[in-house]
């Protein structure tokens, strides 16, 4: 089995709609079994809430449900539970970073790294644009579930 956590600031917006469209991929190809698949924070501001309207509203346009989660932050143990820790910006790597107390086996990525880009995942709390979240979330979603099935079949 592969575990994916995914990380963002506050856990409400770009972690949860990237836990929902990777469980909605996964789902469509059949190996839900496969994968274990969850999301974090970085911080403690949104610990508890649900996710944002606009991750519920923009998962509810493209026909995308909504996986259940109220906001939690990232500890030191999720470092060694965790196959890959998917972070959506430079300043969430470098706190997930901190949190894991280094990134010893390579687990910390940011996610559209798996897009062939170093680009950063706006933040739509600051930006308001989950259109354009959703489709740097979904790109990089897709690409790192082409990373995972071309190098990790032995834990598939």
């Amino acid at each position: 089995m592969v575990k994916i956590l995914f990380i963002c600031h506050g856990n409400i917006c770009r972690s949860t709609m990237a836990e929902s469209v990777m469980t909605h991929l996964v789902k469509q190809h059949g190996m839900e079994k496969s994968f274990y698949i969850s999301s974090a924070a970085t911080s403690r501001e949104e610990i508890g809430n649900p996710p944002h309207y606009g991750t519920v509203n923009k998962l509810r346009e493209v026909g995308i449900p909504l996986v259940p989660h109220r906001a939690a932050q990232m500890t030191a143990q999720d470092y060694v539970q965790y196959d890959y820790l998917i972070g959506m910006d430079t300043a969430n790597i470098r706190n997930m970073t901190r949190i894991a107390g280094g990134d010893r086996e390579g687990k910390i990525h940011k996610l559209l790294t798996f897009a062939d880009s170093g680009r950063d995942v706006a933040d739509p709390w600051y930006t308001g644009d989950f259109d354009a979240t959703y489709a740097d979330v979904s790109e990089g979603c897709s690409g790192l579930f082409r990373h995972i099935l071309a190098h990790d079949q032995d834990k598939l």
